[in-house]
C-alpha cells in the first residue's frame, strides 16, 4: 500500500535560509538593474559609515573609488575613518543577513534591519564569483584585520576564505572592496554622483570623495564641523502598540506587578499615569502581568487610548535643522531664493517623527521643467519610486497657483524650483524592503503638506516682491528716458545747464534718494556732504558705504571704517522715517577735479536696487 500523499509532500518541505530567499528575490532589496545595483551598494556602505562615525562622534571622511573590471563588472571600494569593527564581528556584519545592532533600538538611524551591506556582499558573490575583501582597524596600535568573505546561502552564515593581519596607514576605520555586475552612469537623476550630492546636502558635516572610473575626482567638502545632535534610545510609546506585541511584552517581562511593568516598559508612563491606566482597564496594579488573559490585555490596550498620555520624547530624533538645510542647498545650487522650516515633532502609531522642508528657487535652475523633488528619510536620499511616495502625493495635493507657480494637469508644479523634504523618525514606514518610498501614513502626509505650505508662503512673498520690483523697474526705465529729454529741451530753451533729474525720479518712484555734493574749500581740499532722503512710504534701515582711496577728516556722524590696502570703506548705519532726510558731512585735505570725476559711486546696503536712486544698491554683504 502506498504512503499517503501528505507524507510524500512532507519529504520535500524544509526551512529556507533568509540568505537563500534573497538570493532568489534580490530585486526586493534594490538589485534589479545594473545601475541601481551599484547605487544600492554605495548607499548601504555610505549609510553604515555615516552612522558609525556619528555614533563615535567622528567627523566622517569617506572615500568612494569605482573602477571598471572585466566584462560588465565594476569594483567598488569604500573606505571610512570610523571606529572600525572588532575582529569577531567582522564576518557577521558583512556576511550574515539580518545581523545588526539597531533593529531593536527605538531611535533615529539610517539602517536598522541588518540587511543592507550583507545583501551587497551576496549580490557581489552571485554576479562576480569573487569574495568581498574587508580591512578594519579599531585604533592606534591595534592590528588591521583583513578578511575575504562569502555567504553560505544555505545557512546564512559567513564563509571565511582568508583571515590575516595587514599594514594599513589609517589610525582607525573600515575598508570594503567588492566586485559585481553593475554599471556606472552619470548625468541623470538616478546616479552615484546625484546620490552623493544629495547626501552631502543633508549631511553637511561629512566630507565625501568620489573617484570615478575614468579617474576624475569629485569632492563634496563638508560645510560644517558640527556633528548632528545624537539621537537617544527611548522606550516604546503605549499609543500604537498592537495587541500581539503587548501580549508578548507581558509574557516575557521580568516585572512581577502590572504597575511597574507599565512604568518601566513604556515611555511617558509615570506612577500616577500607570495607576490611571490600571483603573481605566479595571485591572489591579498589583496583579502579575504574566497572568493576564487575552481579554484583560485588550482592556489594557483600550485604556491606553482613554488615559491622557504625554507624547513620546523627541530626543530620539536628530533633524538636520533649517540653518544646515539652507547651507546645504546654498552649497550645491546657484539660486536666488532659499527658505526652510523644521516642524515640531508629531506621532504616528506611537512613533515620533519630524518633517523638514527646504525650497531653492531661480538662479541657474531650469524654468520650464517640473520642480526637482529631493526626498530624504533619516538623512538618506530616496532616488526611486518617487510617484509612490507620500512626500510626492503631498506636493501634488497642494494648489500651487496660489503660491505663484504653474501646475499643469494638476500634478507636480513647474518652475525653477527644488523642493527638499526630510522625514526623520524612529521607524520610517517604507513601502518595501528596498526603502525607496515612504508609505501614505495620514499623519506624515499632513505634516509634509503643512511644512511645504509654510515654506511656499515665503516663496510667494518673494515672487510677489520680485513682480512689484519688476514693475517699478519698467516704470523707472520709462521715466529716465523721458525726463532727460525734457530737461535737455528746457535747459536749451532757457540757456541754462541741464538740471539733475535724480530728485524728481526718486520722488515719482517713491525711492530712497542718495546724492553726494562736493564743494572746494579754496585750500586745495573739499567739503563733502551726502544727503539721503526717503521718498518711500515706510521707514528704511540701511547702511551707506563711501569707498574712497584716501582718508577723510571730521566726519559727522562718525562712520565705521574698514581698511582695504590703500582704500577705505566708510560705513554709516541709518534709520530714516518716511519723507525725512539725513546728511553726512566730512572734509578732504586734498581733492582736485580729476579725482572728483573718478570717485566711485555711493553704495546702499540693505535695499533692492529698484528702491534706490543715485547710488548702487546691494541686499547684503557677507
Amino acid at each position: 500500500m502506498s504512503a499517503p500523499i501528505a507524507e510524500e509532500l512532507a519529504k520535500n518541505q524544509k526551512s529556507i535560509s533568509v540568505a537563500e530567499f534573497f538570493e532568489k528575490n534580490r530585486q526586493i532589496l534594490g538589485f534589479d538593474s545594473a545601475p541601481r545595483s551599484l547605487i544600492t551598494t554605495v548607499k548601504e556602505a555610505v549609510d553604515n559609515s555615516l552612522d558609525a562615525c556619528e555614533e563615535s562622534e567622528i567627523l566622517p571622511d569617506i572615500l568612494l573609488h569605482i573602477e571598471r573590471s572585466e566584462k560588465d563588472n565594476v569594483v567598488i571600494i569604500i573606505e571610512d575613518n570610523g571606529p572600525g569593527i572588532i575582529k569577531e564581528q567582522i564576518p557577521k556584519v558583512f556576511a550574515k543577513l539580518l545581523y545588526g545592532s539597531r533593529f531593536h533600538a527605538i531611535k533615529q538611524s539610517r539602517g536598522q534591519q541588518g540587511i543592507g551591506i550583507s545583501a551587497s556582499v551576496l549580490y557581489s558573490q552571485l554576479t562576480s564569483g569573487h569574495p568581498t575583501k574587508i580591512i578594519s582597524k579599531i585604533g592606534h596600535g591595534e592590528p588591521a584585520h583583513y578578511y575575504e568573505l562569502m555567504i553560505n546561502t544555505s545557512t546564512n552564515d559567513p564563509e571565511i576564505l582568508k583571515d590575516d593581519i595587514v599594514d594599513w596607514d589609517r589610525p582607525h576605520g573600515t575598508r570594503i572592496e567588492m566586485e559585481m555586475e553593475a554599471s556606472y552612469v552619470r548625468g541623470r537623476r538616478q546616479s552615484i554622483f546625484e546620490y552623493l550630492k544629495a547626501t552631502a546636502i543633508v549631511n553637511p558635516h561629512a566630507r565625501i570623495t568620489l573617484v570615478e572610473p575614468d579617474g576624475n575626482e569629485v569632492m563634496f567638502e563638508r560645510g560644517t564641523d558640527k556633528l548632528p545632535v545624537p539621537a537617544k534610545e527611548i522606550l516604546p510609546h503605549p499609543l500604537g502598540i498592537e495587541l500581539g506585541t503587548l501580549m508578548k511584552m507581558l509574557r516575557y517581562t521580568e516585572r512581577q506587578k502590572l504597575s511597574p511593568f507599565l512604568r518601566y516598559s513604556f515611555s511617558k508612563i509615570g506612577h500616577l499615569t500607570a495607576e490611571e491606566i490600571c483603573k481605566a482597564s479595571g485591572l489591579d496594579p498589583e496583579e502579575d502581568p504574566h497572568d493576564l488573559n487575552r481579554n484583560q490585555v485588550k482592556k489594557l490596550l483600550e485604556a491606553f487610548t482613554k488615559v491622557k498620555i504625554m507624547a513620546p520624547p523627541t530626543d530620539c530624533l536628530s533633524p538636520i535643522g533649517g540653518e544646515l538645510i539652507y547651507k546645504g542647498l546654498e552649497k550645491e545650487f546657484n539660486v536666488d531664493f532659499i527658505a526652510t522650516t523644521t516642524r515640531t515633532a508629531s506621532v504616528f502609531s506611537g512613533n515620533p517623527f519630524v518633517v523638514e522642508v527646504g525650497m531653492a528657487y531661480g538662479g541657474e535652475l531650469h524654468k520650464d521643467d517640473r520642480v526637482d523633488i529631493m526626498r530624504f528619510a533619516n538623512r538618506v536620499p530616496l532616488l526611486y519610486q518617487q510617484g509612490g511616495c507620500v512626500t510626492t502625493h503631498a506636493i501634488e495635493s497642494i494648489k500651487w497657483k496660489q503660491y505663484g507657480l504653474n501646475q499643469p494637469g494638476g500634478g507636480l508644479p513647474s518652475g525653477p524650483l527644488v523642493i527638499l523634504i526630510h522625514v526623520a523618525s524612529t521607524n520610517v514606514p517604507f513601502t518595501s524592503e528596498s526603502k525607496d518610498a515612504i508609505a501614505d501614513i495620514p499623519e506624515i502626509k499632513d505634516e509634509v503638506e503643512l511644512a511645504i505650505k509654510e515654506v511656499a508662503r515665503k516663496l510667494n512673498r518673494y515672487l510677489n516682491k520680485q513682480s512689484s520690483l519688476k514693475k517699478r523697474r519698467e516704470k523707472e526705465i520709462i521715466i529716465t528716458k523721458v525726463l532727460p529729454r525734457m530737461a535737455e529741451k528746457l535747459a536749451e530753451t532757457l540757456g541754462k545747464d541741464v538740471p539733475d533729474i535724480n530728485p524728481v525720479v526718486a520722488k515719482v518712484m517713491g525711492n530712497l534718494l542718495v546724492d553726494r555734493h562736493i564743494k572746494s574749500n579754496g585750500n586745495g581740499g573739499a567739503d563733502v556732504s551726502i544727503r539721503v532722503k526717503n521718498f518711500s512710504g515706510k521707514k528704511q534701515e540701511l547702511k551707506v558705504h563711501d569707498m574712497l582711496p584716501f582718508e577723510i577728516e571730521g566726519p559727522v556722524p562718525e562712520p565705521k571704517i574698514i581698511t582695504m590696502g590703500n582704500d577705505f570703506d566708510y560705513i554709516w548705519d541709518m534709520v530714516i522715517s518716511p519723507d525725512s532726510s539725513k546728511v553726512i558731512n566730512y572734509s578732504v585735505a586734498s581733492l582736485d577735479e580729476n579725482e572728483i570725476a573718478r570717485l566711485p559711486s555711493l553704495i546702499v546696503e540693505g535695499l533692492d536696487e529698484e528702491l534706490v536712486t543715485g547710488a548702487k544698491a546691494i541686499k547684503g554683504v557677507n
